[in-house]
């Protein structure tokens, strides 16, 4: 992969907040069906672990995507991807639009996963290079930052739209996949138009994902992979589990409300990285873990109170916690990463985050089917904690400013 060296213009500041849109809200559509699972379930009479295995099948899609595809903009170009990439997501809205059955859920989750695994890497190298070729010689803290409130304010977004539609505009399970399929078409249109920032390289031999980073950082890129596994576990948690808790156990039937939810969660993870995006990265790294750990703990007292304000003030404490401390695994990714392989160690990121999305959830959801809801909860928190307090200090050694 060869990165361009472009002449300065508008057109890459421009560019870089098209991409930043376009990220956001396909972000958003991946996690829009959040609130209207109650709604799938009502319908089509499932449980809650079904929900999860919903949910999985996302983030399998994502994984899969990561290993085979999240790497591949490095060679083909980041415009190549991130436009296919977008429309894939728009074919998922067609197959939710079209069936409400378990198995197209399933697959159209799937599809969706397919996406943001093409996506994710791809467009956060992208905001990186627009960025530096618009501001020659800047510091990439404003790229850091707008790309990881893009990703999770997108997916705190999409829920709270979603919600808001379900709960007011009327048809639920239309109108809101409707709306984010006209802001994703928007989306492709403006990212082709995107000053491309990688020379394409015609010729290559194909292979799926591979990390490649520096032998030496080796130890402390793993550290951020587990840290970050753990991080994506906790938004997991509440984009799939918990607006079922919000209607069954704590008998709040609004979708806005378990839209809310989920929103306050990313929201707050996007605030958080907004307000520590000046701090030296060991503060924010250290900040993320504390409040993190303090929201697990806030989360698992809340089901066994239960308590809804308990909840959101946990979920809120966990959600800024790991979106400042994966804003600074992405910038310790960043730095130890040759340009030439900057795609592929950031997918290598993603990789880490998704198993955390997907593994621990689909246990906690397999688990409700033999004890209490609060117990497994119980042991899903002890388990992250335990990952948390393993790595916490080799992801924050040596770092920096950065």
């Amino acid at each position: 992969m060869t990165t361009t060296v472009p002449r300065v213009s508008r057109r890459h500041g421009v560019g870089f907040w098209l991409v930043a849109y376009t990220f956001a809200v396909t972000m958003a559509f991946s996690a829009a069906p959040a609130p209207l699972y109650v709604l799938y379930q009502a319908k089509e009479g499932f449980g809650p672990f079904t929900v999860t295995l919903v949910f999985a099948a996302y983030a399998v899609g994502v994984l899969v995507s990561l290993f085979l595809a999240g790497h591949i903009s490095d060679w083909a170009g980041r415009r190549r991807v991130l436009v296919p990439a977008v429309l894939v997501n728009v074919l998922a809205a067609v197959l939710f639009l079209s069936w409400t059955s378990v198995p197209a859920l399933l697959v159209a989750r799937f599809v969706s996963g397919i996406s943001v695994g093409m996506l994710t890497a791809t467009a956060t190298a992208h905001l990186t290079e627009l960025h530096l070729a618009a501001r020659p010689g800047a510091s990439r803290t404003k790229a850091d930052l707008v790309a990881t409130a893009a990703n999770l304010g997108g997916i705190g977004l999409g829920p709270l739209i979603a919600g808001l539609l379900a709960q007011y505009a009327g048809d639920p399970l239309h109108v809101p996949y409707l709306v984010f399929q006209a802001l994703m078409l928007f989306g492709a249109l403006a990212v082709s138009l995107v000053p491309e920032t990688v020379e394409p390289v015609e010729r290559v031999r194909y292979r799926p994902q591979r990390v490649t980073v520096p032998r030496a950082a080796r130890g402390r890129f793993f550290a951020a992979g587990a840290a970050a596994l753990a991080e994506f576990a906790v938004f997991g948690l509440f984009t799939s589990l918990a607006p079922g808790f919000v209607s069954g156990t704590l008998h709040q039937s609004s979708h806005a409300l378990a839209g809310f939810v989920s929103f306050a969660v990313f929201g707050s993870a996007a605030l958080a990285q907004i307000l520590l995006a000046r701090v030296p990265l060991r503060t924010q790294l250290r900040a993320g873990f504390a409040l993190l750990l303090t929201g697990i703990v806030v989360v698992t007292v809340a089901v066994w109170a239960p308590s809804l304000w308990l909840f959101l003030l946990g979920g809120v404490l966990a959600g800024g916690g790991a979106g400042a401390a994966f804003k600074g695994g992405i910038s310790i990714v960043l730095s130890i990463a040759a340009p030439e392989s900057r795609g592929e160690a950031l997918a290598g990121l993603f990789l880490a985050a998704y198993v955390g999305l997907t593994v621990p959830v689909l246990a906690l959801g397999f688990a409700t089917q033999f004890v209490p809801v609060r117990v497994a909860l119980l042991g899903f928190a002890v388990l992250l904690a335990v990952i948390l307090v393993a790595v916490a200090r080799s992801v924050t050694e040596g770092t920096t400013r950065e």
